[in-house]
């Protein structure tokens, strides 16, 4: 079947859902784009802070996304979760301009990913809820193409608006309010929660020790995959600040971001439709030598046009990977415990995000920028070894292309 014919077969949901994210993703990657500049210059915070503040930001996210996983489960309400999710991270957008001090950011921040792990559980298991076993792949890329598309144009407006305000990063800001409560109306009037999502729903599916116990080996080894991949990318925080490293005006700065989300939004959609039909080992270690090529030439990079270059990879390494990993996690998951899957998987990625931004931080400030992105390349280079050497035994399959 043609790209053109999947995308046909993709319900309302998926669009909706997609679009939901665009619109919120307009609005933190405008803020996330301009953040390290504002947190380095502006509120004079060292490299290891700002790699402290956004590894806790997204662990926070991580952890929480273990509860709303667990609960969306449990009552087999998964939107409204969604909702007062994306809700929070709408009610934070104001606080970034009138921050005065890294402490305003770092709560914003905060508060901004519990809303993330509220919804991102629920918001992944619905897309698993509104598709059939065959169409994961494609609906995952199609989730993650809408959500990068956001990602790029946010940027683009960051810069647009740099230009338009004369570089005044507080008052940009402000314009990433609106796209944010946008995205909240649109799932509140444009979503229909599916009947599958209250399957299973009831007192026998609390999170407990038991029922953990009941997700497969083939789950755990997926989550020791993502956080073997987390650990080799750290926060995109630092792409920016590599940016501004070697000479790119801090006005735009922020088409880095533009840069890597183009070309991950373009390729998110083929890679996961890919992912329904090739093996995932395949795309897998794909995608770690695509990561590896980003830190080398990141690393290596003494312009910005290198710069650049490094960006597109790391968008191009995105695209072969998320989808993927969230479609084998509903692969490998009972569809009763879909949410907590998700849950406990992002709670290991977050863990190991919060690990590797820290490490970054700290191998910037007492190495250079080169030795944080030959740090990751290593760590990329020996995780797709890893993967190459490993050999599963012959095992059922729960769904397509959850080869490992």
């Amino acid at each position: 079947m043609s790209y053109r014919g999947i995308y046909r077969k993709l319900p309302k949901g998926i669009w909706v859902l997609g679009f939901v994210s665009m619109f919120m993703d307009i609005s933190s990657e405008l803020v996330h784009s301009l953040l390290p500049i504002l947190m380095s210059t502006v509120l004079g915070a060292s490299m290891v802070t700002i790699g402290l503040v956004e590894g806790v930001a997204e662990a926070t996210a991580a952890i929480t996304k273990v509860f709303s996983g667990a609960i969306s489960d449990y009552f087999g309400k998964r939107k409204v979760l969604a909702v007062i999710g994306y809700g929070l991270a709408a009610m934070t957008k104001p606080v970034f301009p009138l921050a005065t001090t890294i402490g305003w950011v770092f709560g914003a921040r905060f508060v901004d990913r519990i809303g993330k792990g509220i919804r991102g559980a629920p918001r992944d298991a619905l897309v698993a809820d509104l598709v059939t076993p065959q169409l994961r792949g494609a609906a995952y890329g199609l989730r993650q193409a809408l959500d990068s598309v956001g990602a790029f144009v946010g940027p683009i407006l960051a810069m647009a608006f740099m230009i338009w305000l004369a570089n005044d990063i507080q008052a940009v800001l402000w314009v990433a309010v609106v796209p944010g409560f946008v995205a909240v109306l649109l799932l509140m009037i444009a979503l229909r929660e599916p009947e599958s999502s209250r399957h299973g729903a009831g007192s026998n599916h609390r999170l407990t020790p038991v029922h953990v116990k009941r997700l497969p080996l083939r789950y755990w080894l997926v989550v020791g995959l993502g956080a073997v991949f987390t650990l080799a990318r750290f926060s995109e925080a630092f792409l920016i600040l590599r940016a501004q490293d070697v000479g790119l005006s801090v006005g735009y700065v922020p088409a880095i971001m533009v840069v890597m989300n183009i070309v991950y939004s373009t390729l998110a959609y083929p890679a996961g439709a890919a992912s329904d039909r090739l093996p995932a080992r395949m795309v897998l270690v794909f995608g770690l030598g695509v990561l590896v090529a980003a830190d080398v030439v990141l690393a290596r990079a003494e312009s910005p046009g290198f710069a650049f270059l490094g960006a597109a990879l790391w968008g191009m390494h995105m695209a072969f990977t998320q989808g993927l990993l969230s479609k084998l996690v509903a692969d490998t998951a009972p569809v009763e415990l879909r949410g907590t899957a998700f849950g406990i998987f992002s709670l290991v990625s977050g863990g190991s995000l919060l690990l590797a931004s820290v490490i970054a931080g700290s191998l910037w400030t007492t190495f250079g920028a080169s030795a944080t992105f030959m740090a990751g390349a290593l760590f990329a280079a020996l995780a797709a070894v890893g993967l190459l050497l490993y050999r599963p035994h012959a095992r059922a399959t729960t769904g397509p292309g959850a080869h490992s």
